[in-house]
C-alpha cells in the first residue's frame, strides 16, 4: 500500500474541493490518502502548517511509497516541507503533485510569508524522485499567465507538467465539491514510475 499525504489550501480542510473524490478512487485502488487538517485555516502561518503537514507525512510511512499532493498555497506548504527534509535520514519521496501552485507571489498580503527568500530549489528536488504540476489556463489566482508558474517548477524541479485548457482553480471554494481525475492519473503516475 503507498501513502498519499495532501496538503490543503487557504480555508480549506481534508473534505474540500477534489479531496473526496482523489481519497475515493486512490483508496479503491489500495492507496492510503491522509489530509491532515492545517491550523488556523483562514489564516494560514508557514511555520505551523509545515510542522502539521511534515508530521503527518513523516507518521504516514516509508518516503520511497509515499507521494506528496500540494493544492494552492499548499503546493508551497509541500515546497517548504521539502525544504526542511532529510533525505539521508527519512528518505526520498517517490513524487510530488503540484495542483494550482504558485511558484512566487501573486498578490495575497495574508500569504506572503510563504514566499519570503525565495525556494531553495536543489533541496527541494532532492528530496523527491519525480515532480509533476497540474494548472489550468484559466486559473484565476496565478495571473496574467498561469503557464509562467509551470515554466519555474519545470526548469527548477524538472516537472512534467499537465497545463489544462479549463479548470479554473481546480475548486474555487472549500466546499466546491469537484473531480479531478487528472490529479487522481497523476498521483498513479507518481506511485508506478
Amino acid at each position: 500500500m503507498s501513502e498519499i499525504v495532501v496538503s490543503h489550501g487557504y480555508g480549506a480542510s481534508d473534505d474540500s474541493v477534489w479531496f473526496p473524490y482523489l481519497t475515493e478512487r486512490l483508496a479503491a485502488a489500495g492507496h492510503r490518502v491522509t489530509v491532515p487538517r492545517l491550523p488556523d485555516t483562514a489564516a494560514p502561518r508557514l511555520e505551523p502548517w509545515r510542522k502539521t503537514y511534515g508530521a503527518a507525512v513523516l507518521a504516514a510511512g516509508p518516503a520511497g511509497s509515499t507521494v506528496l499532493v500540494g493544492h494552492s498555497i499548499g503546493a508551497v506548504n509541500v515546497l517548504r516541507f521539502l525544504e526542511q527534509h532529510d533525505p539521508a535520514v527519512h528518505g526520498v519521496f517517490a513524487g510530488v503533485l503540484l495542483v494550482a501552485a504558485s511558484a512566487h507571489e501573486v498578490g495575497y498580503d495574508e500569504l506572503a510569508e510563504f514566499f519570503e527568500g525565495g525556494f531553495d530549489w536543489a533541496r527541494i528536488r532532492g528530496s523527491a524522485r519525480d515532480f509533476r504540476v497540474l494548472q489550468a489556463m484559466d486559473d484565476p489566482v496565478n495571473q496574467p499567465d498561469p503557464t509562467e508558474h509551470v515554466r519555474e517548477f519545470v526548469r527548477h524541479l524538472g516537472a512534467t507538467a499537465v497545463v489544462t485548457p479549463t479548470g479554473a482553480h481546480f475548486g474555487a471554494t472549500p466546499d466546491d465539491h469537484v473531480e479531478v481525475p487528472e490529479a487522481v492519473r497523476l498521483v498513479t503516475e507518481l506511485l508506478s514510475a
